[in-house]
């Protein structure tokens, strides 16, 4: 028999943002110590009163709870029952010591006056016409979401979700949800066609609705372009989608037409190259993929023909003129690649460590430096931007601020019709562009401009889609240099020699006496020593040692995010050992706390911080529920119910680190590890190292990587485009 049970939340012990799991602590009347309450509640918030049904259950460790299976809000009657309520963060502006102000001058009537009266708050100090409005509309949005929550969570989704629902719909939201749930899995960031495909089934959907498979074939269609394929083959993505979707193939081909009428997708017909995409000769495109992908080719195919708008005028003499300035001699693949810049429209520079990459890229800037000639250095990351800077000593950039991005204003402003004012645009980690952002880059050109890009390709491809970096070196549109030689000074550095081994499919060394070296391998086959390993060395031993700061200056990367030496638990890890104390904010399995290492998960383009960029948490706002992060210089606020934009990054996978560069890097190499355990994943991990690189596990696992060299491959046309529209431009032998 279902029993009632009406307290006030004292402590959260733990909450899913998703599911909207909760283990609490409630305050009853007439009961001395606090109840344990677990089940789906809705936000749950310290102060806030909640009448339950549900029944007592005897947990063989933590003892009697209620076991709570559905709850409503109710409004507390005492003073100080509304004192934590108001205080608890639910609603923003309010927090304790304002809570505290307002109960003290309104008593037990404080919610009546908020309610009803809500100008009444400027008897207060401190709560001025600006909180007094932020008050009102979160008062008013947090009565309406809890109507929104209540529909949702009685279809399946959770009541982290509720807030983002809100924020994006208001008032339509239930009407907008019932109409198309669908439309969660394209408007809603972190919603996707599983989570939609729930709810439509509990709003009563039909399974073969033409709505659910269109739905359905984007999804698809999506992950691919999430593995790196700018287009996926035709007959393969429709059996995929028949599988995944349960369906038949007749109503996915339906589904996939009704997506061209809708201009969403492009299918493209490969009559020239059948077999590159067999068993079917037609490509499925997401439209804006197709549409970047085409005119990439046509842009760098127009600017690599133009006209140059600055001249040098006597390339050998320049030559000899910045080997006097830099007080060097260069290689003669060096001066070669100095002389093609010199003399070509566009260029690839490209080879590993070590290898003389940023030797050229500063003769070339020199050269044109001093023919007054209008020089842009620029990367995708801004970890990246920063480290050409230092090397190059000249303004660089991320090509985001290149291209001048604002969100306001609706995107890119540098475009066709106002290019970036350059003659010579340099682009370094050129292997992290993806045919979206080179297309953006292209666009924004001046015809008469030389570009360069800087890169290494053995690295791993880029995050988003396309191989842009390997399909421009394929095509033979532009001149490639390819550096394979180890410049003298770097093979001092075992880091360097050890990429270049591994990259050759060469087992790593170690020296063995260890006393000045700068690589090392520990042995350990346990993960969970693995783990203790690695924090020992982040904690203590690296700092000890090498006197390097454990969370600015040493880096942790995994191969994955899962599994006991994976990111996530490291970072769990990792945060209790070097940053511990009580969490100033939770949400779900994320404790956060002030000084905490952190990284942007996606793109946002109105604070202009972008997947990768990692950060401290320097402040945190339980009044104001916000926090703020620097990035390098800058500051960046956050509200609580954007958190999910963040993640702790004290250990980060692999593939969120390209373009960035550590003092120390530490890494664990294990046979669980196996399905992402390849050559360029071991290659990149180890550049990433500037000072130290540590590897923690088994030889077998890194010999599983070093020997697998099968990349997978990306579903792409730009190399064939490009062909297509330029001549074969020479590659400069090595």
């Amino acid at each position: 028999m279902p029993e009632t049970l009406t307290g006030q939340i004292e402590r959260i012990t733990y909450t899913d943002d998703d599911s909207g799991y909760t283990v609490a602590q409630i305050a009853v009347e007439g009961v001395r110590e606090p109840v344990t309450v677990v089940g789906n509640l809705l936000a749950p918030a310290v102060g806030e009163v909640l009448e339950m049904e549900g029944e007592w259950v005897r947990h063989p460790r933590f003892g009697d709870q209620f076991k709570v299976v559905s709850s409503r809000s109710r409004v507390p009657a005492t003073a100080g029952g509304i004192e934590k309520y108001l205080g608890s963060g639910l609603i923003q502006g309010l927090g304790p010591k304002m809570a505290e102000r307002i109960v003290q001058r309104f008593g037990d009537q404080a919610l009546a006056i908020i309610e009803t009266d809500l100008e009444r708050l400027a008897e207060i100090p401190g709560i001025g016409p600006k909180r007094m409005e932020q008050i009102r509309s979160a008062w008013n949005s947090q009565r309406d979401i809890r109507d929104v929550m209540i529909f949702l969570q009685s279809h399946g989704v959770g009541p982290g979700w509720a807030v983002r629902i809100f924020k994006r719909y208001g008032q339509r939201s239930i009407a907008v949800v019932r109409a198309n749930p669908y439309r969660l899995a394209t408007d809603i960031a972190g919603i996707g066609f599983v989570t939609a495909d729930r709810i439509a089934e509990k709003l009563g959907l039909d399974r073969q609705s033409p709505m659910r498979i269109g739905a359905g074939l984007l999804y698809v269609l999506g992950r691919f372009m999430d593995e790196g394929h700018v287009f996926y083959p035709y007959e393969p993505l429709v059996e995929r989608c028949r599988k995944d979707l349960d369906v038949g193939r007749e109503a996915v081909v339906a589904a996939a037409d009704e997506a061209v009428r809708q201009r969403r997708i492009v299918i493209e017909d490969f009559d020239d190259d059948p077999v590159a995409v067999s068993p079917s000769p037609k490509g499925v495109y997401l439209s804006w993929y197709h549409f970047c992908e085409n005119r990439a080719a046509e842009l760098l195919a127009a600017m690599v023909n133009a006209p140059r708008a600055v001249t040098v005028p006597e390339p050998e003499r320049a030559l000899a003129w910045v080997e006097k300035r830099l007080t060097l001699s260069l290689a003669p693949l060096q001066a070669e690649a100095v002389r093609c810049a010199m003399t070509c429209k566009a260029m690839v520079i490209t080879g590993g460590p070590g290898t003389g990459k940023t030797t050229i890229v500063n003769a070339v800037v020199q050269a044109y430096a001093r023919l007054g000639a209008r020089v842009a250095l620029a990367a995708p990351t801004g970890r990246a931007a920063k480290r050409l800077e230092e090397t190059v000593g000249r303004v660089a950039m991320t090509i985001h601020r290149l291209l001048e991005f604002s969100f306001q204003k609706g995107g890119f402003q540098r475009h066709e019709k106002n290019p970036v004012e350059a003659d010579l645009v340099v682009v370094d980690e050129a292997s992290m562009l993806d045919t979206a952002l080179i297309c953006d880059l292209l666009r924004a050109m001046p015809k008469g401009a030389v570009l360069v890009l800087v890169g290494d390709v053995d690295q791993l491809p880029s995050v988003g889609p396309g191989s842009v970096l390997g399909d421009i070196i394929a095509s033979g549109s532009v001149p490639v240099v390819a550096l394979t030689e180890i410049f003298r000074q770097a093979r001092h550095s075992r880091i360097v020699v050890n990429a270049h081994r591994i990259n050759s499919g060469q087992m790593p060394q170690s020296d063995p006496s260890g006393e000045a070296s700068d690589f090392f391998f520990i042995e350990q086959e346990n993960p969970e020593a693995v783990v203790d390993i690695i924090i020992r060395l982040v904690g203590e031993r690296i700092p000890r040692r090498f006197g390097l700061d454990p969370i600015d200056q040493v880096q942790v990367l995994s191969p994955m995010h899962r599994g006991v030496a994976g990111a996530a638990n490291l970072n769990l890890a990792l945060q209790q050992a070097l940053n511990p104390g009580e969490p100033e904010v939770v949400r779900g399995d994320r404790h956060l706390r002030t000084g905490d290492k952190v990284m942007q998960i996606r793109n946002n383009y109105d604070k202009l911080v972008f997947n990768g960029d990692m950060g401290r948490i320097v402040g945190i706002d339980a009044d104001a529920q916000t926090l703020a992060v620097r990035f390098d210089a800058r500051e960046v606020g956050y509200d609580f119910a954007d958190l999910d934009e963040i993640a702790l990054s004290y250990a980060v996978s692999v593939h969120k680190s390209q373009g960035s560069e550590y003092p120390a890097v530490v890494m664990p190499v294990l046979t669980q590890h196996y399905l992402l355990l390849q050559r360029n994943l071991i290659y990149t991990a180890v550049t990433r190292g500037r000072r130290l690189v540590v590897l923690v596990g088994t030889r077998k696992a890194l010999a599983m990587a070093v020997n697998n060299n099968q990349t997978r491959l990306r579903h792409t046309r730009l190399a064939r485009r490009l062909r297509r529209f330029s001549p074969v431009a020479p590659r400069i032998p090595a």
